[in-house]
Parts: structure tokens; C-alpha cells; sequence
């Protein structure tokens, strides 16, 4: 993948300045579930991208009119997730041995079965929409948050929004998440627990994504 207009030698040197640690960022693990749910439109799609990394309520004093309710799209997603007993079911089954690491697992295991049945969703091949997502992103580098700027070149260089489609590419993030938490998380093993109950798990997400989708067209039905 070639995203040619990044300045690649300059976001580097930066990011070892600062010794930035891309898996640092909490929300790194449900990027593809956000972007999709947000339609075709650029200015949504952006807001929901960044929304983690933005604070506050007052959006439209920060950002234009649809890249705030893009944002709001964001945080309502994540508010209706949480709360949705198909969810919590998933939960609970990784509750006993992750605690409260689990919320964070079931992200990361909801995008795998988005990357990889992306076909069902979408006509676009999905490393091709990943790319289209990434330069997107990149023509709006004046306003992005700060964390997002540093974030981008690992994500581009290690294609995330479409490694999650492999089990091999939640397992280094995992690993690494694993690594870096300050109690012993176990995340480390987590990808052994979806192997075990691969079908519970892809059933509750083949039964609650559809309504997470009706749940975010309603959402953007007055977005005109």
C-alpha cells in the first residue's frame, strides 16, 4: 500500500522524539466498526474516526457542523454498545479471567468479524477502503488532535483497519496491549479464548450488528 503524499521521514522523526507508543492510544481497536457505520460522507466518517481523542461537549466550537455530529455518532455508538445485553453476553463470557479488560477484548474481536466478512457489508474491497480512509484522514492533518497525527503512520504502515481480519493480527495487538498494561491482564491469551468459542462470539455479532446499524442511520437520519 503506497499513500504517497505522506511526509513518512518527518512523522518518524517526530514520533521518536516523543517516544510515541501507538498501542498507548485506548481506542485503537474499533476503528473499522466506527468508519463503516458512518456512511460515505468524509466529514462524518472523520469525526467518528477521531472521536475518542476529542473532549468536550461544546463540538461545534471546535469543528464544523458535520464532523461535530460525527463525533456525537461516535460517542452514541459507544454508549448503545456498552449497554446492549448481546454485548454484555460476550462480555461476560471473558468477564471471569479478563475483569475489565474484557469491554476493551470484545472491541478487538467485533472488528475481526467485521474485517473479515467485510464483504457482506460493503462493495468496496476492503484494502482499498482502507486506503481510501487513510488519505481522507491525511488531506485533513490541519485539524486532526495531535495523538491522531502521531498515530497515523503506524496505522498506515501496519494496515490495521484491515489486519484485524486475520487471527494472527489481533494477536500482536493483543500481545502488545498485553505488554503494556501495568497489571496482568492476560490479553495475551485472548485470541485462545476466541479460537474456543469462535461461534458464540460470531453469533453475537451477526445478531447485534444489524441493529447497532439501524441504530446509527437513525442516528444520522436528519444529516442532510
Amino acid at each position: 500500500m503506497a499513500i504517497g503524499f505522506i511526509s513518512g521521514a518527518k512523522y518518524i522523526e517526530r514520533l521518536q522524539i516523543i517516544n510515541f507508543d501507538p498501542l498507548s492510544i485506548p481506542c485503537l481497536m474499533n476503528f473499522l466498526a466506527h468508519l463503516y457505520l458512518s456512511g460515505n460522507d468524509a466529514d462524518i466518517q472523520l469525526g467518528n474516526f477521531i472521536g475518542d481523542f476529542v473532549k468536550g461537549r461544546n463540538l461545534t466550537e471546535q469543528f464544523e457542523p458535520r464532523i461535530a455530529k460525527g463525533i456525537e455518532l461516535h460517542r452514541a455508538i459507544d454508549e448503545f454498545t456498552d449497554k446492549h445485553p448481546i454485548v454484555k453476553l460476550s462480555k461476560e463470557r471473558l468477564r471471569p479471567k479478563y475483569r475489565h479488560y474484557a469491554p476493551v477484548i470484545i472491541d478487538i474481536f467485533y472488528d475481526h468479524f467485521l474485517a473479515k466478512n467485510w464483504d457482506r457489508y460493503h462493495n468496496t474491497f476492503l484494502p482499498d477502503y482502507a486506503e481510501s480512509v487513510y488519505k481522507m484522514v491525511m488531506s485533513r492533518e490541519n485539524i486532526l488532535p495531535e495523538k491522531v497525527k502521531w498515530m497515523m503512520p503506524y496505522m498506515i504502515k501496519q494496515n490495521w483497519l484491515t489486519n484485524y481480519a486475520r487471527l494472527d493480527g489481533i494477536g500482536r495487538v493483543l500481545n502488545g496491549m498485553s505488554r503494556r498494561t501495568p497489571y496482568d491482564s492476560k490479553m495475551h491469551e485472548a485470541v485462545e479464548d476466541l479460537k474456543f468459542s469462535y461461534k458464540d462470539f460470531e453469533k453475537e455479532f451477526f445478531e447485534f450488528f444489524p441493529m447497532l446499524e439501524a441504530y446509527s442511520r437513525e442516528f444520522l437520519s436528519d444529516v442532510r
